[in-house]
């Protein structure tokens, strides 16, 4: 728990750096190459092969260009169409999608319930732009919903390989960066502008940051925190990042949304969130429960 509290209010900064210094002025494919290059950079020398199976090599490196290489490529396209505390916002939904994946994962049937919540959550985003919710908000809403996906498969599928296909986890974050990285260069060959490379000292200040302490860093430490607690506790630490970003971006940059239709719009999502747990999850184990005690077997 210490590590993953740790790393949000490392990752407070990051949201809006990117979008008061990088999005729009700098490639965003661009960007996320210079991240993950560096913070695979930073785990190179921990990089081992021997004594591990190829097929764990390449699932370690499959969850890490899921969870930071497709994630970041689409999140920093998301931060072209939302504001920061509206990217902020719509990251809610991650607890629900960890909790969903997982449930997947275990083989476990997919309930209702789980849409309704999700829906109750894009009605609460549809509130905080009700005035003018234009095609370029509906994009940036979906962007972000796909970033989550892509963030919570990573999460789930590292908690789940590091159960059943453990390696010491320097070694482990060597080829998740590793598959992160070559999902990123792959993206700069085929989209990258190399006309839109950062201009200041300010920008490439930044770059090194993202990479080295926020992603570098950041990710070995809620990864690695990850693992140490359960899925339930795992997905209510995704949420506190959105507060503390929140602080931060109305702190320093000033940066301040329509009040009214904003705490309403987060009083739904957030809604959204408390009825998953209240009514949805709660009847889940209960049906398990049931069926345990009729000696049928669990989902």
């Amino acid at each position: 728990m210490p590590l993953l509290i740790i790393t949000t209010i490392l990752w407070a900064f990051s949201f809006s750096l990117i979008g008061v210094y990088l999005a729009g002025q700098v490639d965003s494919v661009f960007s996320v190459l210079v991240r993950l290059g560096l913070a695979a950079l930073v785990f190179l020398p921990f990089l081992r092969w021997k004594g591990h199976q190829l097929t764990t090599i390449l699932l370690y490196m499959a969850v890490g260009a899921m969870q930071l290489g497709i994630m970041y490529l689409i999140s920093f396209e998301a931060y072209l169409y939302l504001s920061v505390p509206e990217f902020l916002l719509f990251t809610v939904m991650t607890p629900l999608y960890v909790t969903l994946i997982y449930d997947l994962i275990s083989g476990r049937k997919i309930r209702i319930g789980y849409a309704l919540s999700a829906l109750l959550a894009v009605a609460g985003a549809a509130i905080i732009r009700y005035d003018h919710i234009s095609e370029h908000f509906i994009i940036g809403l979906l962007l972000v919903q796909a970033a989550n996906i892509c963030f919570a498969i990573g999460q789930v599928g590292y908690k789940r390989l590091m159960e059943t296909r453990p390696m010491p986890q320097h070694t482990a974050f060597s080829w998740f960066y590793l598959g992160a990285l070559l999902c990123a260069v792959v993206a700069w060959f085929l989209w990258g502008n190399p006309q839109k490379l950062p201009t200041t000292n300010l920008q490439w200040g930044i770059l090194v940051w993202l990479g080295i302490g926020a992603s570098g860093l950041g990710y070995f430490m809620w990864n690695y925190g990850a693992t140490q607690v359960d899925a339930g506790t795992l997905g209510i630490m995704n949420n506190f990042h959105v507060p503390a970003g929140l602080l931060v971006n109305l702190a320093i940059w000033q940066q301040q949304p329509h009040w009214p239709s904003f705490i309403i719009g987060a009083a739904v999502i957030m809604s959204s969130l408390w009825v998953h747990r209240r009514w949805v999850v709660p009847r889940r184990e209960q049906t398990a429960d049931d069926r345990t005690r009729a000696g049928a077997p669990n989902e």
